[in-house]
């Protein structure tokens, strides 16, 4: 059975593409695909069948052989640098606490920092 990587594929259309190891792309529809697995994701090594469609190739029986390394984990802070980030934030909140335990709202400006700080320390934990 031939191997390949998954180039593209639309969930929503139920359709994409798989770059064949020896060349060449072949067209694979979401039937091809095994049971429970509801899309393909770029870069995934699968193994599949092909048949000679009216447009060209088309995959058949596709099977994952391993999935693609996560670009999230790839892109991930060393813990290093999470920690001091997470700290210097505990700090920032601790100050704001205070501020509000003698009745005093933060300044806008900071407000908003400290928001979009809470944003991405968030995008950081679901990585």
């Amino acid at each position: 059975m031939p191997t390949g990587k998954v180039r593209f594929y639309d969930a929503e259309k139920g359709f994409g593409f798989i770059t064949k190891d020896d060349g060449g792309d072949v067209y694979v529809r979401a039937q091809a695909l095994p049971a429970g697995l509801p899309l393909l994701k770029p870069g995934q090594k699968v193994e599949f069948g092909v048949i000679e469609g009216r447009k060209g190739e088309q995959a058949l029986s596709v099977s994952i052989i391993e999935a693609p390394v996560s670009l999230s984990k790839a892109q991930r802070k060393p813990p290093e640098t999470l920690a001091v980030m997470f700290e210097d934030l505990i700090k920032l909140l601790d100050n704001i606490g205070n501020g509000y335990r003698r009745d005093r709202y933060p300044d806008p400006k900071l407000a908003t920092k400290v928001a979009s700080m809470l944003r991405a320390v968030a995008d950081e934990l679901e990585l």
